[in-house]
């Protein structure tokens, strides 16, 4: 790939859309490097740069979140480090140190999160895990970049001989303070701070009473500052210590620092990594400010942009609450280049603009404001000649800057150039101008290079009607109210609708009229067509959102309906449920009530048994799961009858064979149950389980809740808990 010309990166305004990349970077150095940020070139550099952002991008929505990057401005201290014998301060050594932490943080998380963030993982892979300037700073430096007592044996020893002077310094301090001031001879303020000592306020009547050294008087002369003589001596005991104190940390800084020089060479490679991570992090975070994503990658030359948004637009509409309209536009091999037409302030120039920044944004390794459908690819050349380029330093006129501009595009143009031109063809004489703007897109054409121009010319919009791979494009227009929809409109051309603007803007008809008999009729007559044709489309647009309207509230309302029909049914299902429910318990209930009347006149226990074994073993039947068939429905009820008789047979086959093998039975000797009022008791073989109220004669009666009834001890067994 060829690198872009700093022209194209002008006319498309890519530098402003770094500058607003650059307020999210969080060091100087990222910053530096993202304002240098270029088209890449070859198409691994690129693919790797958008992977890495677009995964930095996803870790704003994961658990995952990517440990801190930042770093203060460390060229003094690298300088520094290059110096033979030279010593870095405690701050410089604190900034340094920063980052090999930084890093292996990065190589300790992304070893973990390498399934999620494969390409960033990538990127440590190189580095080199470093724990040995970390822990050597943290021997000599505490958490607040402050040296360690213990940071050298002769450190430690000095530092406690000093916070002894310091206490007998205070204790002799207190002492002459507590003496003179039951003299009277200070001032209210007693004592004070002068030249870093403990001084005695004292009244400068006093002054020759008080023995010590004068360290100075206040303005007015009332008060004298007088270091007591008891603490003179230990004054400058602690001096001494302090200055060797100073000199012992000299030499344990230079100590580290010439350790901290053999790695000069990784804190340079960290540096330029972290730095990297810092670009990386602002585009990612400016992505999620334009709603950036990545589109799908195609290897073969394919640009199908879908509600594609001009990201300077987006930003400053947000900022003044306003709609941005997004554009879809299509380049693929049997559709290389688009001719747009139409009147001006339609968004024919910032359809163009859009096209061009997207496709240096992508090729520079930032996520495009696009549907995540889009595709795209990567073209090696990107020409552009947008805007009035009237050179006054050059002194060329607008064409033959143009001109010299287009011999550029001859001298480049292959088949993968992408080349954008705005108002094709103008600035010299209609005729002329435009029989050359339609050689020399011929000649782009012939080179199969892909492109999008803008014109009004009538001979380039039907040359586009002519090629196979090239196709008119217009962006829409209200007919009636002239208003630009901001809508690109692929397929066929647009009309300028000169004279209908200038009558909107209030040109005399006459003037107007004029006008149009000083033009060819076929002409007149071929922009009229087109903007009938556009009107017509206009008209028709407008009646397919009001059919699509209608047709979405029709299928609203017929969803309704249907789920209120389907509710309605289930009701229903759910009441005949209902009813059959009850009229079995009905029906049940008055075949209770008549063998309660049964066993009232025949008194005959058995046969009420056998009446109501038979009814429990019907009622089981009918509770079996209906067939799932309707059909099947009439055929269980003529089935029922059937199943009645045949259970009755079978419990009455039954209970004969019992009565037949009744004398045959050994039954096995169980040890005797001795039972108690109140347990818990059942029937042999039955699962209903009662109490025993009360026991007489062999027999107990048996409480089941809701009835209670009169058993043999020898038919009930005990239900433990």
């Amino acid at each position: 790939m060829r690198k872009i010309s700093r022209k194209t990166l002008q006319d498309i305004e890519f530098d402003k859309v770094v500058e607003q990349a650059t307020v999210y970077c969080s060091t100087d150095d990222g910053k530096a490097a993202l304002s240098k940020v270029r088209p890449l070139e070859g198409r691994k550099a690129i693919v790797e740069s958008l992977s890495h952002t677009s995964e930095y991008l996803s870790s704003f929505s994961s658990d995952y979140a990517i440990p801190n990057h930042g770093f203060d401005p460390i060229d003094r201290e690298l300088q520094l480090l290059g110096i033979e014998n030279s010593v870095l301060e405690k701050e410089s050594i604190r900034k340094l140190v920063v980052l090999p932490r930084s890093v292996n943080e990065h190589i300790k998380f992304f070893k973990k999160t390498e399934e999620l963030f494969p390409a960033l993982a990538a990127r440590t892979k190189e580095l080199e895990y470093n724990t040995q300037v970390p822990d050597k700073v943290d021997e000599i430096l505490d958490r607040f970049g402050e040296i360690k007592d213990d940071a050298s044996p002769v450190l430690k020893n000095l530092r406690r001989e000093m916070n002894t002077v310091r206490g007998q310094l205070n204790g002799s301090f207190g002492a002459a303070l507590t003496h003179y001031l039951k003299l009277e001879y200070l001032d209210d303020i007693r004592e004070t701070v002068v030249e870093n000592r403990r001084v005695l306020a004292v009244r400068s009547m006093h002054r020759r009473k008080v023995k010590g050294k004068i360290m100075g008087s206040s303005k007015t002369g009332s008060i004298t500052y007088i270091e007591p003589e008891r603490v003179l001596t230990l004054s400058r005991k602690l001096s001494e210590l302090e200055i060797e104190e100073h000199e012992e940390i000299q030499r344990i800084l230079k100590e580290l620092t010439d350790f901290m020089r053999y790695f000069t060479e990784d804190f340079e490679e960290q540096r330029k990594y972290l730095t990297q991570t810092d670009v990386v992090a602002a585009k990612a975070k400016y992505a999620r400010k334009i709603d950036g994503l990545l589109p799908i990658i195609v290897d073969h030359l394919e640009l199908d942009l879908v509600n594609a948004y001009h990201p300077l637009l987006m930003v400053a509409n947000r900022e003044r609450d306003q709609k941005t309209y997004p554009q879809s536009i299509r380049l693929a091999p049997e559709n290389r280049i688009i001719v747009i037409s139409g009147p001006n302030a339609g968004g024919k120039s910032i359809t163009l603009k859009t096209i061009g920044l997207l496709q240096v944004m992508l090729q520079s390794g930032m996520l495009l404001p696009v549907h995540e459908k889009s595709r795209v690819c990567f073209f090696n050349n990107i020409l552009t000649d947008i805007g009035d380029n009237q050179s006054i330093d050059n002194q060329l006129s607008t064409y033959s800057y143009r001109l010299k501009n287009m011999r550029g595009f001859l001298r480049k143009a292959d088949d993968r150039t992408l080349f954008l031109i705005d108002e094709f063809g103008t600035g010299s004489d209609p005729e002329l101008g435009g029989a050359l703007a339609e050689s020399m897109l011929e000649e782009l054409y012939a080179r199969k290079s892909y492109g999008i121009i803008t014109t009004h010319y009538t001979n380039l919009k039907m040359l586009a009607n002519e090629l196979d791979e090239m196709t008119n494009a217009n962006m829409l227009f209200d007919a009636q109210t002239l208003e630009p929809i901001y809508q690109l409109q692929l397929g066929e051309a647009g009309s300028s609708f000169t004279f209908e603007v200038a009558q909107k803007n209030g040109i005399p008809y006459s003037l107007i009229n004029k006008a149009k008999k000083k033009v060819e009729r076929g002409k007149i007559r071929f922009d009229k067509s087109i903007a009938a044709l556009q009107k017509e489309r206009s008209d028709l647009r407008k009646n397919n959102a009001s059919l699509r309207d209608k047709e979405v509230r029709a299928t609203q309302t017929a969803n309704k309906l249907e789920d209120t029909q389907d509710r309605v049914k289930q009701k229903l299902e759910d009441f005949q449920e209902l009813y059959d429910s009850y009229q079995r318990y009905i029906q049940l209930g008055k075949k209770f009530d008549q063998l309660a009347k049964d066993f009232s006149n025949n008194k005959k226990k058995r046969l009420l048994l056998d009446e109501l074994m038979k009814l429990v073993i019907t009622e089981n039947v009918k509770r079996q799961p209906k067939p799932a068939k309707k059909s099947e429905a009439k055929k269980e009820q003529g089935k029922k009858k059937q199943v009645e008789n045949e259970v009755i047979q079978k419990v009455t086959k039954i209970r004969q064979e019992r009565k037949a093998a009744q004398p045959k039975v050994v039954v096995e000797e169980k040890p005797k149950h001795t039972f108690k009022l109140n347990e818990r008791v059942r029937l042999i073989d039955s699962k209903s389980i009662g109490t025993i109220d009360s026991i007489e004669k062999g027999k107990a009666t048996v409480n089941y809740g809701m009835f209670t009834t009169l058993v043999s001890l020898e038919q009930l067994e005990p239900v433990k808990k």
